[in-house]
């Protein structure tokens, strides 16, 4: 498999071309666009290999620390796209060929969503997760276009029509993305379709237009923004985790998971401001509640406003450091301005965030 990882099956120029040109012309027919990161060389070399050193593995596998130290497709992505902002092709090629040979195993052309080191066989659920899915095509096909690397843009593509082969499901009017392609659709469970709003990034969907265009991709992120809002509308103002559009009605938690804003949905803010998405007043109602004298950063029940656990990781403070940077232009704290990693996931955020810094807001750092 890893001979087939380097072999590209046919050429596609046009394709990297359209890339180039979609992800700065696709816009939403409403007042939202998403606007494209150049991503190379917005993370430094020594963030990068302070990153890698403690997270990536010789062999490309992505090590989550904090969760029995288990690979997943979103771990690959976010380790791609970590490789490509730093401009590090060897470390983009190794974890591209863990990715292809470990992950990308299932006959539908989507990534298994979990490798555990302590089971036998490694993979013992080969559900996919849409959002690690996403993450690597649209490294993929960022690497491709940047490096004129012809076999990223080709498996990109294969991995964008599978997401739109197998994840997009129509609902109530709305054109959503399932978090997997089992087990949360509408014929899967009683309170289906179940959808998770921090699996759209927003970034992306351009990409993917360009990639697929036989899917409503455009149509995907608008209305991903509009069940945000719709989901951000009561009174305390988070969306869930995990939430149910039964029927197409207004979305609520979802049965059999926390009603919580939690560890997924606070990147929701990151990938807004990411897309470009600052004039979205969810944001700003966001910003004053993470502000210092409120909150902060924190799990919260969406139903009852209930603090559960605050997180206080310097990856977590990052987040308001970067809204309010965004939005007010506030400089980034002194303390959180030198990456001193952790754990894989808020420093995986760390990371995404300083590189939006770096090449949006550099006078807030």
């Amino acid at each position: 498999m890893t001979v087939s990882a380097h072999r590209p099956k046919r050429i596609l120029p046009w394709l990297v071309t359209a890339i180039l040109i979609l992800t700065g012309t696709m816009a939403s027919s409403q007042t939202l666009s998403v606007q494209p990161l150049n991503l190379v060389g917005t993370v430094s070399a020594a963030d990068w290999e302070a990153y890698r050193s403690r997270f990536v593995e010789d062999s490309g596998r992505v090590v989550d620390t904090a969760n029995g130290n288990i690979s997943h497709s979103e771990g690959q992505g976010y380790g791609l796209l970590l490789a490509l902002a730093a401009g590090d092709r060897r470390s983009f090629e190794q974890i591209w060929n863990f990715t292809f040979t470990e992950l990308l195993i299932r006959d539908d052309g989507l990534a298994v969503w979990k490798w555990d080191p302590s089971s036998k066989p490694r993979i013992t659920d080969r559900n996919n997760a849409t959002d690690g899915d996403l993450l690597i095509a649209y490294a993929l096909a960022r690497a491709g276009a940047a490096w004129q690397e012809t076999r990223y843009t080709n498996a990109a593509q294969k991995l964008a029509k599978a997401i739109g082969k197998s994840t997009l499901s129509r609902t109530g009017g709305s054109l959503v993305l399932l978090p997997g392609s089992q087990g949360f659709g509408a014929g899967d469970r009683p309170d289906g379709p179940v959808i998770n709003l921090s699996y759209w990034i927003f970034e992306a969907f351009p990409v993917m237009a360009a990639l697929a265009p036989e899917y409503e991709w455009t149509r995907v992120w608008r209305d991903g923004v509009l069940l945000l809002q719709q989901a951000t509308s009561g009174r305390v103002r988070l969306p869930a985790d995990w939430i149910s559009l039964q029927n197409g009605l207004q979305p609520k938690p979802a049965d059999g998971f926390p009603p919580e804003f939690g560890y997924n949905s606070l990147r929701i803010p990151l990938y807004l401001l990411r897309a470009g998405m600052t004039e979205m007043e969810w944001l700003r109602a966001l910003k004053q509640r993470w502000s210092a004298e409120n909150e902060g950063v924190a799990v919260v029940n969406v139903v009852t406003g209930q603090v559960r656990e605050r997180l206080t990781d310097q990856g977590y403070a990052m987040l308001p450091a970067v809204l309010a940077c965004a939005l007010d232009g506030t400089p980034i704290p002194e303390p959180l301005r030198t990456f001193e990693p952790s754990l894989y996931y808020p420093s995986t955020l760390y990371l995404l965030a300083k590189s939006l810094l770096g090449e949006k807001y550099p006078q807030c750092v």
